[in-house]
């Protein structure tokens, strides 16, 4: 573990695209994981808008007793969601998205 602090810190390790094989320690959030994603700018050498990297949150493996040993990142090509755009949180409180036909998505009536 890196040492920052008051605030912890975990050294985790990136898979893929231009990080590869790179161990950077990541502030954990107060549950103790890191980020779902972590977005890293790249500055455009030409003095345009920086090009964003993306890695994914996955699992880095399992103990002999099942336990998770860590996270690490995954290199995300195509952004978060594949689209470009950020995912959006669904809570359950969240207005629904639109469904075909302008019909109401329950089937009570």
């Amino acid at each position: 573990m890196a040492d920052t602090g008051a605030v912890k810190s975990e050294d985790t390790p990136f898979e893929g695209g231009p990080m590869d094989g790179r161990v950077l320690p990541v502030l954990l959030g107060p549950t103790g994981h890191p980020p779902k994603h972590y977005r890293i700018p790249v500055p455009d050498p030409d003095g345009g808008p920086p090009t964003v990297l993306v890695y994914r949150r996955v699992p880095r493996g399992q103990s002999r007793l099942g336990l998770q040993k860590g996270w690490k990142y995954e290199y995300a090509a195509e952004g978060e969601k594949g689209d470009g755009k950020p995912s959006r949180l669904k809570w359950p409180w969240s207005k629904p998205d639109a469904t075909p036909g302008g019909k109401r998505d329950d089937t009570d009536g």
